[in-house]
């Protein structure tokens, strides 16, 4: 029998003939022209939850897609058994274009970067102000993957009554981002919830923070619980279930605007390794034209960087420059200094 090594060219491949000749060989892939439309609502363990139209459906990849992997919020194109009825599975075919993806690293030093949500458009960043206390390298970090990803920051802050929110309002305050302050008491009694929701109707609206800060009781108290169980029964599919705070998972918004909200796990680190400095100066729009005398590849936090001597010359605030460069310097800095 003949043995083949690891580099052998194709020439060298033999191929298994087709003695029919009624099934050829193609690599062309099928197009699923009449694939219906669905919405990635969580991912566990390969297993899929979609909906379609009004119906939560199971379904799991398709091996033509690769290693291409559908994320929450990805909008999908589906085949097969779409009914929804128990023990029922379609097959994802197709992950369309993405508006905007949210993404980290385990840490700064991997270079494999993970989605976590697609086609959000804002990333809420839930900070406790005091019971844990906040830690603003984290939320610079986040904003980093915000602004690079595409997604309008909004910053909550809850536990007012423990703490004052002063400090770090003024540490943000120069990157105009629109936040919400609540408190213990309006966590619990929906009061929070209502100040938020003004800031999620008609936009899917991914929520970030590390654990004990509120996160997951605000997402609770913004969705229904009947709305809840729309996705909870199938959140058990594979009959062993999961806590919304180990997956992701995208709830509807009971508003007239529509909306959704995507419940993320706690996170103790946001690896930026993947970042790109030329697209998180984009949410700088004031700053950009002054990046036009830089040098190639500029960091923008550099002695030779043309910001310094374009901001002194009164055409932006500094305290712009300073927070833009205090964002792209989190990437060499720890969450905790």
């Amino acid at each position: 029998m003949r043995r083949y090594g690891k580099h052998t060219d194709e020439d060298d491949i033999r191929t298994r003939p087709n003695r029919k000749g009624n099934r050829p060989r193609t690599h062309i892939r099928p197009k699923h022209e009449d694939a219906a439309p669905g919405l990635v609502l969580t991912v566990d363990r390969g297993r899929l939850t979609c909906l379609v139209e009004d119906r939560v459906v199971m379904a799991m990849k398709a091996r033509e897609l690769g290693r291409k992997a559908a994320v929450v919020g990805d909008r999908v194109a589906l085949v097969g058994d779409l009914s929804g009825r128990k023990d029922t599975l379609a097959r994802i075919v197709r992950i369309e274009e993405r508006a905007s993806v949210l993404r980290r690293t385990a840490d700064d030093d991997d270079p494999y970067e993970r989605v976590v949500v697609a086609n959000a458009d804002q990333l809420a960043i839930v900070t406790a102000l005091a019971d844990p206390e906040p830690r603003p390298r984290l939320i610079d970090r986040c904003l980093v993957a915000a602004f690079d990803g595409g997604l309008t920051p909004l910053l909550v802050m809850t536990k007012s009554d423990l703490a004052p929110p002063d400090e770090l309002l003024e540490l943000y305050g120069a990157l105009d981002i629109p936040y919400v302050v609540t408190s213990r008491e309006g966590l619990e009694n929906g009061a929070a919830a209502d100040l938020v929701r003004e800031h999620l109707d008609g936009r899917i609206t991914a929520f970030v923070g590390h654990s004990g800060v509120g996160k997951t009781t605000l997402v609770n108290t913004l969705v229904p619980e009947d709305r809840r169980r729309v996705t909870g029964h199938v959140n058990a599919v594979t009959g062993r279930g999961r806590h919304t705070t180990t997956s992701a998972l995208a709830l509807p918004l009971s508003s007239a605007e529509g909306g959704w909200v995507v419940d993320t796990p706690g996170v103790r680190s946001f690896g930026l390794a993947h970042i790109d400095p030329s697209r998180v100066i984009n949410a700088f729009p004031d700053l950009v034209p002054g990046t036009e005398g830089c040098p190639r590849a500029c960091s923008h936090d550099e002695p030779d960087c043309a910001l310094d001597a374009w901001v002194a010359e009164g055409h932006a605030d500094p305290a712009r420059l300073y927070s833009l460069r205090r964002l792209l310097s989190t990437r060499e800095r720890k969450e905790g200094d």
